[in-house]
């Protein structure tokens, strides 16, 4: 019996995982905000939390670790103009999960993650 599992599987190997969460997040910044299942959305919560406390460092080095993990470098640069600054304020829980409906198709319960201004 596996114990203190760090993480939900999702039904995935590693490396689809990973790619799961990087286009989550890179997503997730481009619109502020997206609608996922509810285990997508409490997974990906803690990774956006830390790349924005990483973007608002600012320096080369917080960039360049930015850019390895997201995707897009227009979404880096929109992350580290925009929505670190509006967020330097607060010393974390830059996310919201709010539930929203259940999907008809397979009946999964979805939830809405945005940020919290």
């Amino acid at each position: 019996m596996p114990h203190q599992i760090a993480y939900k599987r999702l039904s995935r190997t590693d490396g689809h995982r990973k790619a799961l969460l990087r286009n989550l997040a890179t997503s997730f910044f481009k619109h502020e905000k997206m609608e996922t299942t509810s285990t997508k959305a409490k997974e990906i919560s803690p990774v956006i939390e830390r790349l924005i406390t990483m973007a608002m460092e600012g320096d080369l080095a917080a960039r360049r670790n930015l850019a390895e993990f997201i995707t897009e470098p227009a979404v880096v640069k929109k992350l580290i103009e925009q929505i670190a600054p509006a967020l330097k304020g607060r010393s974390g829980g830059y996310t919201r999960i709010t539930k929203t409906r259940v999907r008809s198709g397979d009946a999964a319960e979805l939830s809405l993650i945005e940020l919290v201004n």
